[in-house]
């Protein structure tokens, strides 16, 4: 292949004869320098978004003398980089509310006294002995099935033998032929209730 074709110089990046990127642009600002200002330096503090323009060579001997704290007192840098954690946003003190009114802060809202501490680990601090305000867990395994037998009978799955078996009782009532004049429509109803029972009741439910 003939890299000095004709042909195959029109389709360079940059085409023979033709001034490239590097030519183009303002010039380097370094004193003394004629080559193209490729590369952007800042231009420091208080004077953010303003750039120099330098080449590749300047622009490192640039940086390497860059200190945008220059001039800036210890505490003020320090304070500066303080608030550059948070990104020079305001920020608030934790456990504090604005305003007033005669509402409680939230140091007030957490105080020892105000929270439940069942394995006394917050004893010396004040914290109440009372027992934890969480829900009780199930005690009994409870599957699909059993679950889907709870809800066709409409009871919980915390409710007790005798629970299950008045409500079967009710339903049985409630859903036979006899109870509703002979009409058969809701014996489709009245034979999910008896399988759910059924089924609970081999599960030892009731």
């Amino acid at each position: 292949m003939n890299l000095n074709s004709k042909y195959f110089d029109r389709i360079r990046i940059n085409p023979a004869g033709q001034p490239g990127p590097a030519a183009e642009g303002p010039g380097c600002e370094w004193k003394g320098c004629d080559c193209r200002g490729t590369h952007r330096a800042p231009k420091g503090r208080q004077r953010e978004g303003e750039y120099f323009r330098f080449c590749i060579d300047h622009v490192r001997e640039y940086n390497k003398s860059y200190n945008y704290f220059a001039g800036m007192a210890d505490d003020a840098v320090s304070a500066y980089q303080k608030d550059a954690l948070t990104g020079h946003r305001p920020t608030w003190k934790m456990g504090m509310r604005v305003g007033t009114g005669g509402r409680r802060s939230a140091a007030q809202d957490h105080a020892p006294e105000n929270f439940a501490d069942p394995f006394g680990m917050f004893g010396e601090m004040g914290g109440a002995s009372r027992p934890n305000p969480e829900p009780p867990r199930e005690s009994r395994m409870i599957r699909n099935a059993e679950r889907r037998a709870l809800e066709s009978l409409g009871v919980e799955a915390s409710a007790t033998a005798e629970e299950i078996k008045a409500r079967f009782k009710l339903l049985v009532k409630k859903y036979h032929p006899d109870a509703n004049g002979g009409d058969i429509s809701t014996e489709d109803r009245l034979r999910d209730v008896i399988q759910a029972y059924n089924h609970l009741k081999n599960a030892g439910f009731c």
